[in-house]
């Protein structure tokens, strides 16, 4: 018989002290933590999806009390400008504003002629480099290819392995160390396929009524390692 399962997950946190610093990212963590003195006040934050751009920034905007803004939301009110003169802004995947959101070349390029003037600044975050954007925009071209980037790689496994443990957390689960390492070894360098396997081992554990142990992880997953995955 299949257990109910509890609405027992908490939401995302990205506080800074839960954010993992690795090779792949101390770079981009250096870069975000110059701020006030970015140049011309503006920094773009670009890295894969699932890399830790989004907790980052967002671990930056609740330290500055900056504005967030979701480029390619389509439900986004029209940006009040004037509004957002001195303030610091976060405005999340930029390179996909094209998608349905409101902000425009033209909305891109007054924001980034206002990061640096009264105290304002722009984060921006992204899959691709700001050389890569597409725009029409002759002027909001120059300011692009301008504009500085801090780079995130691929997750490593001290990444990794703290997306495991955040998303074990975020669903309550505490499972033993070795369930750690027995992952780390064989799933993708994927950010969002780590918490998809949470989710996948999540909801088997509470259909088998069993704990998420390394021998239960490969039954679920299938790895087929030449081991005994009894459990006592």
């Amino acid at each position: 018989m299949s257990q109910l399962k509890l609405p027992l997950e908490r939401p995302p946190s990205f506080e800074r002290d839960d954010f993992a610093v690795s090779p792949a990212n101390e770079d981009a963590v250096r870069a975000v933590d110059t701020w006030p003195e970015w140049p011309n006040g503006r920094l773009a934050l670009v890295g894969p999806s699932g890399s830790g751009k989004t907790h980052l920034a967002r671990a930056w905007a609740e330290k500055a009390g900056a504005v967030v803004i979701d480029a390619a939301d389509p439900n986004l009110a029209p940006l009040d400008l004037p509004a957002l003169r001195g303030r610091a802004i976060l405005i999340e995947d930029a390179d996909r504003r094209a998608l349905g959101g409101v902000v425009s070349d033209e909305d891109l390029f007054h924001l980034l002629n206002m990061a640096g003037i009264d105290g304002g600044s722009l984060l921006l975050t992204a899959q691709v480099a700001p050389l890569e954007w597409r725009t029409v925009v002759p002027d909001l071209r120059s300011r692009l290819n301008a504009l500085t980037a801090a780079v995130i790689d691929e997750p490593d496994d001290v990444v990794l392995e703290a997306v495991l443990r955040r998303a074990f957390a975020d669903r309550l689960i505490r499972p033993a160390d070795d369930v750690y390492a027995f992952l780390l070894r064989r799933i993708p360098r994927s950010a969002p396929e780590a918490v998809a396997l949470v989710a996948l081992l999540d909801e088997a554990a509470s259909e088998s009524g069993r704990g998420i142990t390394r021998a239960f992880a490969a039954q679920v997953l299938a790895f087929g390692e030449d081991e005994d995955f009894d459990e006592a």
